[in-house]
């Protein structure tokens, strides 16, 4: 049941905080844009992006107090912890060059039905998938799957 239950609460969470973070600033709210504007904030414009950073943190050690640390996120066999960081990087540099965040559009943007926020996400997931594809292939792992 928790595999049902537990993504399914996840999911109502990251929802909810991003509806909260839409009100809160009446934009569609991404992580890197976050991110970005604490660090060269405007006045006044700082509080709830602190707020939902605080909460993404706060998140993540709720989940290692729940006992879904190391041991449940653990990098598969043969993979670099140090790839994983660098891909993650390369993720919000990318989004912001590119003036989008994948969490932006894919959550709050799908939610509101809006067909070019649908068109971002299928965009942002085949360039996802063609990375491992071509990654792999590359790295002599052959096509995943």
């Amino acid at each position: 049941m928790n595999e049902i239950l537990e993504p399914f609460a996840g999911g109502i969470l990251i929802g909810l905080g991003s509806l909260l973070a839409m009100a809160a600033s009446e934009k569609v709210p991404g992580i890197s844009g976050i991110v970005a504007r604490v660090i060269q904030a405007k006045s006044g414009d700082t509080a709830w992006r602190g707020v939902f950073l605080l909460g993404l943190i706060g998140g993540a050690a709720l989940a290692f107090a729940m006992n879904l640390g190391p041991g449940e996120f653990s990098v598969p066999e043969g993979r670099s912890l140090t790839v994983y960081g660098l891909a993650g990087l390369l993720v919000g540099f990318g989004s912001r060059v590119g003036g989008g965040c994948t969490s932006g559009h894919g959550v709050c943007g799908m939610g509101s039905g809006a067909k070019d926020e649908l068109l971002y996400t299928v965009i942002f997931m085949a360039t996802a998938a063609l990375a491992v594809l071509a990654w792999n292939i590359t790295t002599g792992g052959g096509a995943p799957g």
